[in-house]
């Protein structure tokens, strides 16, 4: 995936990017104004290093107080499988990242986040997936686990798993399935240079309603999580 062409498309006005191995810093204006430019390329494997520099600009962000709206790149295999990570606990770092991202939600940042390539398990969700939205190109690839290993995980065996995962999305990898459940705000099968702004322009008019999560009251009206809300309604009247 060119990664410089992609950018040039949601850019066209201007733009300023640097990547350094897998991470990619920039800023570029819109419609909407100017915006920072935050994430990773490549199919990045984010590991303690890449976390912490996420983790690091969102809150330097954050401290200069001027609301600068941020457009994540989502680009990632998912988490660095390497025991030195596991051993100074990337699962806490990842934790770390996520914060975050919420603090910046919470501060008034207008943000969203693109999956360019591969969106995958703990990469993904400690960054991209807590974004006000999120949008993915129609060829991205977006899963939590691929259903062989969910069935070595699970026990379950992966003919049942396929089986499961044709009438339950939450089984199934795929762009669609995340967008059924309400993970994803649309699927852009080109690029538009205006979407950006336009998803912008429209979260700045009402940020408040960004600080409630409703993707999963989404996910049920688009019939991909059926159970989800009648669960969280006993658990919370239990």
């Amino acid at each position: 995936m060119n990664t410089e062409l992609l950018l040039k498309q949601l850019f066209p006005k201007q733009l300023d990017y640097q990547i350094n191995g897998y991470v990619i810093k920039g800023n570029a204006e819109t419609e909407a104004g100017p915006v920072r430019i935050l994430g990773t390329v490549n199919a990045a494997p984010i590991n303690q290093e890449i976390a912490i520099e996420l983790a690091g600009e969102i809150l330097q962000l954050i401290q200069q107080q001027n609301k600068t709206p941020v457009v994540f790149i989502v680009d990632t295999q998912g988490q660095d499988l390497s025991r030195a990570d596991e051993l100074l606990c990337l699962n806490r770092t990842f934790a770390h990242l996520a914060s975050c991202v919420d603090l910046l939600r919470r501060s008034g940042h207008a943000n969203l986040a693109i999956i360019f390539g591969q969106a995958v398990s703990g990469g993904f969700l400690s960054y991209g997936l807590m974004a006000n939205e999120v949008y993915a190109l129609s060829d991205s690839q977006v899963k939590v686990m691929d259903l062989n290993a969910m069935a070595r995980v699970t026990k379950i065996p992966v003919e049942k798993l396929k089986d499961l995962s044709q009438s339950s999305a939450i089984f199934a990898p795929g762009v669609e399935n995340f967008y059924k459940m309400g993970a994803i705000n649309a699927i852009w099968p080109d690029l538009e240079s205006d979407w950006i702004s336009q998803a912008l322009l429209n979260q700045q008019q009402q940020l408040e309603s960004y600080i409630t999560d409703q993707r999963r009251v989404v996910g049920q009206q688009r019939q991909g999580r059926q159970l989800c809300n009648s669960v969280i309604e006993k658990v919370a009247n239990a």
